[in-house]
């Protein structure tokens, strides 16, 4: 099921202990930050326990619902692509890299939880209530008020993630957070991945590139990708919600063998003792 929304931005809170909708899509993009309660969210093939004060990007292609352990406040922010391309007169230079819409579709912002230092969680919950108390009064879609308010979410997000990163923005022509972004985004395809294909995409040396990465992350390229994706291919075994065969497609593997096989190598372990060891 996908569900639609007409408006560019809507806003929608409630409180509930059993969730409404079932595992469904949507044609926009979601923002859903949760005031109180616990539970798990299933979010395309993982799950992810939540609580209040956690926040979750939903683009277009995810599917999701939530499994209420404790009733749960939540604040469903909507909008379409068509929101941030109406206000673009107002957004700041720097959002033309790195758009809300980018944000919103980075896969890494998904398969990891994001966590708010103080004062960024207390300033989040705020704004939070902020857009929430607007729309009470006013409509929100052509408000310049409330696209402020919507901007400052994606900077509080933007923040959260280059600590969870551990990088920043390097002088010159190559930002290393839109290199690391563009990994995270392709790691399903290893053929986009590779260090030909990569440094021709930021115009590096494939020569190069290697000590180019080293030096600015402290690991090798090759130990990056292995360790990133083993934390990805981890995290959906102990979820229980795929299969080898289907962790295996998703990953480029060519069959379920190889990726036991790569497994294996990598952490001296067949998958399927992993799972009993974390599932049990």
């Amino acid at each position: 099921m996908k569900r639609k929304q007409f408006e560019p931005l809507e806003i929608d809170v409630f409180e509930t202990s059993v969730y409404p909708f079932p595992n469904h899509s949507h044609t926009y993009y979601e923002m859903i930050y949760i005031f109180k309660g616990c539970g798990n969210h299933y979010f395309n093939k993982l799950v992810i326990p939540y609580k209040s004060g956690d926040l979750y990007l939903i683009s277009p292609e995810d599917e999701h619902f939530f499994e209420i352990k404790k009733s749960t406040k939540f604040c469903f922010i909507k909008f379409n692509d068509s929101y941030f391309e109406t206000n673009k007169h107002l957004s700041p230079d720097n959002l033309t890299t790195t758009s809300p819409v980018n944000i919103m579709r980075n896969p890494l912002l998904k398969e990891e939880k994001l966590s708010f230092d103080e004062p960024c969680k207390t300033i989040l919950k705020k704004t939070v209530e902020n857009i929430i108390e607007y729309n009470r009064f006013h409509k929100v879609s052509d408000s310049p008020i409330m696209f402020f308010q919507i901007l400052s979410l994606f900077g509080l997000i933007r923040e959260a993630s280059a600590k969870f990163l551990n990088i920043n923005v390097e002088s010159g022509t190559i930002k290393k957070d839109d290199l690391i972004s563009y990994i995270h985004q392709n790691i399903y395809s290893p053929e986009l991945i590779r260090i030909n294909v990569i440094s021709k995409h930021f115009n590096i040396s494939d020569t190069y590139f290697g000590a180019y990465f080293k030096r600015n992350f402290e690991v090798s390229y090759r130990k990056y990708i292995t360790d990133y994706k083993l934390k990805l291919i981890e995290r959906r075994i102990q979820a229980g919600q795929m299969t080898m065969k289907q962790i295996a497609f998703e990953f480029g593997f060519t069959d379920e063998s190889h990726l036991t096989n790569y497994f294996k190598k990598q952490l001296n372990i067949n998958p399927s003792d992993y799972k009993f060891q974390h599932t049990s």
